[in-house]
């Protein structure tokens, strides 16, 4: 699936990072994001409970057809919490509730966010199949899944995106989803390019992130680890300023250099870093100094797994040793 090298992550207008904007806020933002160029929205069932999937909807009025409009299913919350559920009736039902809230006739791509792990997934895929068959979504994908569980839903149905977390700081991808979607021709998109904002070296401090902003659970900013891995910032910013990009921008442009089928979806609550996002499609860089961002910030030099026993259970990606730990 041809998608644009950039797009837009929607999730943190309705929650997840800091405190999202209000509604109107975040449909002003949306509607500055659409006139910036963005041709890619990334939503999902779980974003705020369908609001975020509300607010997109919003927002593509009159404009439906400039953007490549993905969502997802198979996770949402159920009585207040998040429940993974990848039953075929569930999918069906989350497919078509999905199309209610963001007024459309059809999804361009469809996701299942989550493997759930008491369902084959190509029992799934299969729903999601249907779905295609009918017309309510164009295309298939698959979220922080592993290359087998690639391989099992590609037996299903024609899977046309994985997205799977990917930056300099996690990795997980090299483990072998980087080359199965390379030969496989599916895209690969890159969820929190940025490193959920660690790359973009902006003074975050997370004994000041809000209380329900996720990174609190995650080890990477916890105590233990924090001090290891802000204490790569500057060197990271330096290097950013001899590319004469920001350190935002070298990180995408580093995910970009991957490969021709990736591609980044940032999220973003501000136009102006939406719009330095955006321009790191068209960096030219040296490719002898992202390999020196590959080399300064990796698996190796970060301290802290992706995510904590809790978290890391709803996902079926590669995973490294030390995040097994």
């Amino acid at each position: 699936m041809n998608l644009p090298r950039i797009g837009l992550g929607c999730m943190s207008l309705s929650h997840a990072y800091g405190v999202p904007p209000s509604p109107e806020e975040g449909l002003d933002m949306l509607r500055a994001a659409l006139d910036a160029g963005v041709t890619h929205l990334d939503t999902a069932t779980l974003y705020g409970g369908g609001r975020n999937e509300e607010l997109v909807g919003k927002a593509l009025a009159g404009r439906r057809d400039d953007v490549v409009l993905a969502s997802k299913g198979g996770m949402a919350p159920v009585n207040g919490a998040k429940t993974i559920d990848g039953r075929p009736e569930t999918l069906r039902a989350q497919v078509d509730a999905s199309l209610q809230r963001l007024g459309v006739d059809h999804i361009d791509l469809y996701y299942l966010h989550r493997w759930d792990k008491k369902v084959p997934v190509a029992e799934s895929v299969g729903a999601l199949a249907e779905a295609v068959d009918a017309g309510k979504i164009g295309a298939i994908g698959l979220s922080e899944v592993s290359v087998v569980r690639l391989e099992e839903a590609l037996e299903a149905a024609p899977i046309a995106a994985v997205q799977n977390e990917y930056s300099l700081w996690s990795r997980n991808a090299e483990l072998g989803m980087l080359e199965a979607t390379r030969e496989a021709g599916v895209a690969l998109v890159a969820f929190s390019p940025i490193a959920r904002g660690f790359l973009a070296a902006d003074g975050l401090d997370p004994d000041e992130l809000p209380e329900k902003d996720i990174r609190r659970a995650m080890p990477r900013f916890q105590p233990e680890h924090w001090p290891t891995n802000a204490a790569l910032l500057p060197d990271w910013t330096a290097l950013a300023e001899e590319a004469g990009c920001t350190p935002a921008q070298l990180a995408l442009a580093w995910v970009l250099s991957r490969g021709p089928h990736v591609t980044a979806i940032p999220g973003t609550t501000s136009i102006d870093h939406l719009r330095d996002n955006l321009a790191a499609a068209d960096l030219a860089l040296d490719p002898a100094l992202l390999e020196r961002a590959g080399d300064l910030v990796n698996q190796l030099t970060v301290s802290g797994s992706r995510y904590n026993a809790g978290q890391s259970v709803e996902v079926d990606a590669e995973t490294f040793e030390e995040d097994a730990a």
